[in-house]
């Protein structure tokens, strides 16, 4: 029992930001603008983060301190995707390029400003955030060791943004309207809707999740930002199209990502892995060869949104 609650609770700190940014995207992409800049948004976000925390540690503490560094981190990918909309929105320009490009400017950035303040690229925190058992929640048997103790709050918060961003994409007008943007745009367009402001809106809110699921990634798994969250964005997008950009399918793919993901640090811990005669660099190399071995076989299913990365060009009536 005691090996199944940790992997387990260690596939949910490595699954929950998979989840987070991945909805993000699918934001993004539902309203019809690709966004590959969800890395670079989650360095930003880790990056302000973690400065946040450095400074605000010896007047602050606890959960308030990390929801609050949350929040800063998400409006720091909020701001840093603005670029990337006005080009893609307004400017038409090329969504892949100027995604690519976010994602070369955020590390560079971090490395300066890390510098520049600490000295260091390395932006240091004390991790305490963690929770060793939720009062009452931890003592339920075997969901209580399973899901509410050894945690973080971004868990709960992650879980939290799952279900509101199902029921707002999938229940609401705003929702409706997003998804028709980014399926058939001229018939939006047709009967009133504003496709660029909803695509403005679904790309802010993919960069808001991903500034925030930079920082839920980084403080569970470190005790320092390094102007990296190793490739993890471009996991997110893995997921997304695994999930073929439905919510519940994401919650799915994000799980199974996050179990691959666990496998790779933690396999020393497993019975019955650690005894196998597999060097330590296959395990590492696990969770990036299910993404390759699952995206061949789901490419050609993948029924992306149909007016993805096309930019809109508003007729006139």
């Amino acid at each position: 029992m005691n090996t199944i609650a940790f992997i387990v609770q260690q596939t949910m700190l490595f699954s929950i930001p998979l989840l987070i940014v991945a909805l993000g995207g699918m934001y993004s992409e539902r309203s019809g603008v690709i966004n590959i800049g969800l890395d670079g948004g989650m360095i930003m976000g880790a990056f302000t983060g973690t400065v946040f925390i450095n400074a605000m540690q010896g007047s602050m503490s606890g959960q308030g301190l990390y929801v609050l560094a949350l929040l800063i981190a998400g409006l720091t990918g909020l701001i840093f995707v603005i670029f990337h909309a006005f080009a893609s929105i307004n400017l038409k320009a090329n969504q892949v390029i100027s995604g690519t490009a976010m994602n070369m400017f955020a590390p560079a950035f971090a490395v300066f400003a890390g510098r520049l303040i600490f000295g260091t690229q390395q932006v240091p925190f004390r991790d305490t955030f963690f929770i060793r058992s939720i009062p009452l929640l931890g003592d339920i048997p075997i969901i209580g060791p399973l899901l509410f103790q050894r945690c973080y709050i971004s868990t709960f918060i992650g879980i939290f943004i799952f279900f509101i961003a199902w029921f707002v994409i999938q229940r609401t007008p705003f929702g409706l309207r997003l998804r028709a943007c980014g399926e058939h745009p001229g018939a939006a367009d047709t009967v009133g809707i504003d496709v660029q402001k909803m695509r403005w809106a679904g790309t802010l809110i993919s960069g808001f999740l991903a500034g925030l699921g930079g920082l839920a990634f980084v403080v569970p798994t470190s005790t320092e930002s390094n102007a990296t969250v190793y490739g993890y964005g471009f996991l997110a997008l893995a997921v997304l199209i695994f999930g073929q950009w439905r919510s519940f399918k994401i919650l799915g793919a994000s799980f199974f990502f996050g179990l691959m993901k666990t496998i790779a640090p933690a396999y020393s811990a497993i019975p019955g892995i650690k005894e196998l005669p597999i060097p330590a660099t296959v395990y590492k190399m696990i969770p990036y060869l299910a993404t390759l071995i699952v995206l061949i076989f789901m490419s050609k299913r993948s029924q992306a949104p149909a007016a993805e990365g096309i930019p809109y060009e508003k007729t006139g009536r």
